[in-house]
C-alpha cells in the first residue's frame, strides 16, 4: 500500500495497474477535492463514511454504504463539510493517470 498526502487529505493506493486503480480517499474536515472531469475513465465511489459529493452543479449527501458511478466527462468532487469523508474509489478506463481536467481548485493547482 502506498500513502500519498494531498492538500485536502490523503490517498491510500491498494491496486494500480493498466486496468484499474483502487484507493481510499480521506478528505479532511472542511476540505474538498478539485472540481474535475475525466475524458477517458470512469470512477466508482463507495462511501465508507457519511459525506458529500458535488456531481455536476449539485452537492449531494451520501450515507455510509452508498455507491456512486461518475461517468466520463461528468464534473465531480468530494466535499468534507463537518467531518472527514472516506471513500473507496475504483477507476477504470484507457488512461488512469493524468486525464483529469481541473475546473476549480482551492489550492491553486491547474
Amino acid at each position: 500500500m502506498k500513502e500519498v498526502k494531498r492538500p485536502w487529505g490523503e490517498e491510500k493506493h491498494f491496486i494500480k495497474n493498466k486496468k484499474c486503480t483502487v484507493k481510499v480517499l480521506s478528505v479532511s474536515p472542511g476540505q474538498r477535492l478539485s472540481l474535475q472531469k475525466h475524458a477517458y475513465r470512469v470512477e466508482r465511489w463507495y462511501f465508507l463514511t457519511d459525506g458529500y459529493a458535488q456531481l455536476g452543479k449539485k452537492v449531494l449527501k451520501f450515507k455510509k454504504g452508498d455507491f456512486v458511478s461518475v461517468d466520463k466527462g461528468k464534473a465531480h468532487r468530494l466535499v468534507a463539510k463537518g467531518k472527514r469523508v472516506d471513500v473507496l474509489e475504483i477507476s477504470e478506463g484507457k488512461f488512469l493517470q493524468s486525464d483529469e481536467v481541473r475546473l476549480e481548485d482551492d489550492y491553486g493547482r491547474s
